[in-house]
């Protein structure tokens, strides 16, 4: 099976083919907009989105990388959420005990990432999940961002494209 590399690089110098697509399929009354902040973040969601579906992997490196993101990010929004409920004298106590917390969410986080995974070319290895990614891509764009809606079309499209590349590369192409 193909490794980090292969999957990257299939999705660095095949994006042109995925643009090529979208172009036609425009044309065709497909309502996508190809503004050049589409194309870029199109761009990295199809290279992420080709070595995403092994996040599953425990050994993988989008794994590995993907893990400390969530928890951190994890952490922080709990100190977001935390820190206006506590009400501690001196107020650098709030601040500590909020992070204390936060660190505690943080670390079962990272340990509930790997145990949450399902098993490795599971469903992540899906269509269903090209499509999810897509989906939240698009949502991204569209609500996130505020751009456009055919401009997270297109990302959602680009973002499912990618995805489902590794899918093909893998010889596993299935719906769930």
């Amino acid at each position: 099976m193909p490794n980090y590399d292969v999957h990257v690089l299939s999705g660095i110098v095949s994006y042109p083919i995925a643009v090529a697509v979208a172009g036609y399929l425009s044309t065709i009354g497909v309502p996508f907009r190809l503004t050049t902040m589409a194309l870029l973040i199109g761009y990295a969601l199809y290279v992420l989105g080709a070595d995403l579906p092994d996040m599953d992997h425990p050994n993988a490196l989008i794994h590995r990388g993907t893990k400390p993101i969530v928890s951190v990010l994890a952490g922080g929004a709990t100190y977001i959420n935390v820190i206006g409920m506590l009400h501690l004298s001196p107020e650098w106590l709030n601040v500590t005990a909020a992070w204390g917390i936060s660190a505690v969410v943080a670390l079962i986080t990272w340990y509930a990432f790997t145990w949450l995974m399902p098993k490795h070319r599971g469903i992540v290895h899906s269509l269903l999940f090209a499509l999810i990614y897509g989906a939240l891509a698009f949502l991204l764009v569209e609500y996130g961002l505020a751009m456009s809606t055919e401009e997270g079309l297109f990302v959602g499209f680009a973002a499912f494209s990618g995805y489902t590349l590794h899918l093909i590369l893998d010889r596993s192409v299935k719906l769930v």
